[in-house]
């Protein structure tokens, strides 16, 4: 699942990257606006990405320490 995310947030960040290049090249505004957005997403997803590592890391913690007492 995690590995996912990570792919998924890579190509974000290519699309993101194709986007500003076309804005650049065509002086276009809005394009400039949407890889901007698609850059933040991208961001946003490396945080839940780490996120959901330590939560798992977390949990599987707390699964192995309530094992020990039984």
């Amino acid at each position: 699942m995690l590995i996912a995310i990570l792919i998924f947030d890579v190509a974000l960040v290519a699309w993101s990257l194709h986007l500003m290049q076309e804005a650049f090249d065509s002086q276009q505004f809005s394009l400039m606006l949407a890889g901007t957005l698609v850059a933040m997403s991208a961001a946003a997803m490396l945080v839940v990405y780490f996120l959901m590592g330590s939560y798992v890391g977390y949990l599987t913690q707390m699964a192995q320490s309530s094992s020990s007492f039984y």
